[in-house]
């Protein structure tokens, strides 16, 4: 794949030109607080996974409309009896689910607690899932994929369930005893590179304890211009919606502006690492730039540009690592050994 997007040093530059609905915060708070009314009801169960080093639990928890979301929490077995760990909470990519319980420890390998959430509806992808999404629209017009499940409006839109999901994972995170509430990272990759830049910026304000963002390659940033460029899926499946729904553009990037990654994680308040690869041509690289860019700009208090005046903070420190010959492989084991070093210097503050 040849670069396609702007040069680097454009790229650098490059703002998302979406621009936030006004009701933008209202809509958040209000949609945090609705998810609240439900107990979050975390249960952690011991389950076998023939790793010596590694204890695991099946996780169930409240989301969305209090749904139940599964997920893994993985703890090194070595770990100090009475201690508690910083947790590294990890989202899943496009159409995967949690996995089998071997699947993934790593995090828990380097001596984290290791969230994994599961995602609702998904799973179907190459990765299982166990999590069902009991809140589909009834007769609602989509295209093939999620990317348009319910895109009629912003209160039936597919990624208001799984983001609030996202930050429902924090809080069942935080709520196990050998995890250390005050010391918890976000990870993720393409589509959990997305959501755990959403689930920062509806932290920010709401939840304590967030040291670090780590997105890769992001996908859901800059809905306008992905839609536009990318050729290869997922936001394919908006532009095929709205060549079959000529007239529906405008009323669909309406509502999508609304889980735009740039909006959410402008508010953002911790540190952050994003990763770019800059032939990807499932997450463009300038799509990717537009989050890395507007990331915590809002997080300076009342009078910044988009800022959230309940929430005045220091802009966060952030970086981008740049893979200029891959693809939305991005950096893979090379950029995990970055993340080591980077997790381990923010715990060292």
């Amino acid at each position: 794949m040849p670069l396609f997007d702007m040069p680097l040093d454009q790229l650098r530059a490059y703002s998302s030109a979406a621009v936030e609905p006004l009701d933008f915060d209202e809509f958040w708070t209000e949609t945090v607080a609705e998810a609240r009314e439900f107990p979050l009801d975390a249960v952690y169960t011991p389950v076998e996974n023939q790793l010596r080093v590694i204890d695991s639990f099946d996780v169930c928890f409240a989301g969305f409309g209090g749904a139940r979301i599964k997920g893994w929490l993985h703890l090194p077995a070595n770990r100090d009896a009475g201690s508690a760990l910083p947790a590294v909470v990890q989202y899943v990519g496009y159409s995967g689910g949690r996995g089998l319980v071997q699947q993934d420890t790593k995090w828990a390998q380097a001596g984290y607690a290791h969230f994994i959430m599961d995602t609702r509806g998904q799973g179907y992808g190459g990765i299982l899932g166990d999590t069902a999404d009991p809140h589909l629209s009834a007769g609602e017009v989509s295209y093939a994929g999620l990317m348009t499940r319910g895109i009629s409006g912003r209160e039936d839109y597919y990624y208001r369930r799984v983001f609030i999901d996202a930050f429902r994972a924090i809080e069942a995170a935080q709520s196990h005893p050998e995890v250390d509430a005050a010391k918890v990272l976000l990870t993720g990759i393409s589509q959990g590179g997305g959501l755990a830049v959403a689930a920062a910026g509806l932290a920010a304000g709401r939840l304590d304890g967030i040291l670090g963002t780590m997105a890769d390659v992001p996908f859901l940033q800059d809905f306008p211009r992905a839609i536009d460029l990318a050729p290869r899926g997922p936001y394919t499946e908006i532009a095929g919606f709205l060549s079959r729904h000529r007239d529906r553009y405008e009323a669909a990037l309406a509502v999508l502006n609304y889980f735009d990654g740039v909006h959410l994680g402008r508010r953002a308040t911790a540190p952050a690492l994003f990763s770019v690869a800059l032939m990807d041509d499932v997450c463009p690289p300038s799509t990717v730039f537009a989050a890395y860019n507007a990331y915590g700009s809002g997080a300076g208090g009342p009078g910044t540009a988009g800022a959230p005046a309940w929430n005045p903070q220091p802009v966060p420190a952030k970086s981008v690592e740049v893979y200029r010959f891959n693809n939305h492989e991005g950096g893979q084991e090379h950029h995990w050994v970055k993340q080591l070093h980077y997790v381990a210097e923010l715990l060292a503050v």
